[in-house]
């Protein structure tokens, strides 16, 4: 190579930090008893596999702290890594959480974050910095999102999901009510995540990698070719997935 050339590569930028927007499940502590944050968050997970498998996580111990319940953050990454999540971080903790968790190489958040909620009780109230929400966050009765939804982006809503954009291959939607696509379905769809059978989920194009209601599934696989590319609802009968022209 020539000196010109290596001269040319050196000014040539090999990197760059760019902002984003993700979504990132939060579980949020309501009890420092172990065996029971183990259970009930295993029990999470079978509901969804596809969506927490491997899933990023930011663990938040505000409520905790405000009752002054003590917990192991030591052992509570254990857990969360021995169930198959990615923790990527703290929120809520107090000087010595945060100290163990960065010996972990956990990483301290603030409380301001676009993470949708997942955690072991809703809040019934949400915090103040998320009064207005950006389309990620979990909304009260349902969420709408009017910008398309692209490929690794996750989204969870804890009443219905309405989307009035395609969902790209490799997205992952989740709803605890129903689900509506008003373009392309190309991600996977998962509704009634909390076990609602009666969750049904709607699209005007149907092209899913993975499609669920309460813990019953198909993948792309299964799906009939006659219902492919078609404006479809999807619900649960006698526990199977029925796919039926809309």
């Amino acid at each position: 190579m020539s000196t010109d050339s290596q001269q040319n590569d050196h000014h040539s930028p090999a990197l760059e930090f760019k902002s984003s927007t993700f979504s990132v499940p939060v579980l949020v502590l309501a009890s420092n008893d172990a065996i029971t944050i183990e259970q009930q968050l295993q029990e999470k997970i079978h509901l969804a596999p596809e969506f927490f498998k491997n899933s990023p996580l930011v663990f938040d111990l505000q409520e905790l702290n405000k009752h002054d319940l003590d917990i192991d953050v030591t052992e509570l990454i254990n857990i969360i890594r021995k169930l198959g999540l990615l923790p990527i971080g703290i929120r809520g903790g107090v000087a010595q959480q945060n100290q163990q968790a960065l010996e972990l190489g956990i990483p301290v958040h603030s409380g301001h974050s676009t993470a949708v909620s997942s955690g072991t009780q809703k809040q019934q109230t949400p915090e103040p910095e998320a009064a207005t929400p950006e389309p990620q966050v979990v909304a009260e009765a349902s969420t709408l999102i009017t910008h398309p939804v692209r490929s690794g982006q996750r989204i969870y809503a804890s009443g219905d999901l309405i989307i009035l954009a395609q969902v790209s291959a490799g997205a992952e939607i989740m709803a605890e009510g129903n689900i509506h696509v008003y373009g392309s379905l190309r991600g996977r769809a998962l509704a009634g995540v909390q076990g609602n059978t009666e969750a049904r989920i709607f699209c005007s194009d149907l092209q899913a990698e993975l499609i669920s209601i309460a813990g019953n599934y198909k993948i792309s696989e299964d799906l009939n070719g006659a219902v492919l590319n078609q404006p479809v609802q999807i619900y649960l009968q006698n526990h199977t997935l029925v796919i039926k022209d809309i």
